[in-house]
């Protein structure tokens, strides 16, 4: 499961690459926060799945995510409009925050945006 976020700004003094996507959009759970290697709010993907070494959602507000590189790896050039996936730190809880779920074509894509293949609404009530 990944999240979709849009690169809206950059804070270099910083370190930062500010994306559309918060907590609204991931859930607060930040399960390895007490862990020794901190995954943030989730690691970051380009759009095919292919990991972005050392880049982290490592901060949220309600709406704005910021990415971080850690562990000496540089910031990927990312122009504003620059669509990236998340891995979320808690499927279940971020999974909770949205009405369905695209499933997409499987891996291995080189298609710069896989094809959605079906739209999954999600199950309420208990």
């Amino acid at each position: 499961m990944s999240v979709v976020v849009t690169v809206i700004g950059h804070r270099p003094e910083y370190g930062w690459i500010v994306t559309d996507g918060g907590w609204m959009a991931m859930s607060r759970d930040r399960g390895t926060a007490a862990r020794a290697q901190d995954q943030g709010y989730g690691l970051v993907t380009d759009l095919t799945g292919e990991p972005i070494p050392g880049l982290v959602m490592t901060a949220a507000s309600r709406e704005h995510g910021t990415l971080t590189a850690r562990d000496g790896a540089d910031l990927p050039e990312s122009p504003i409009g620059t669509r990236l996936r998340v891995l979320p730190d808690h499927a279940c809880a971020t999974a909770a925050r949205h009405h369905g779920y695209h499933v997409i074509g499987g891996t291995g894509s080189t298609d710069p945006a896989p094809a959605i293949e079906a739209f999954w609404p999600r199950v309420t009530g208990w």
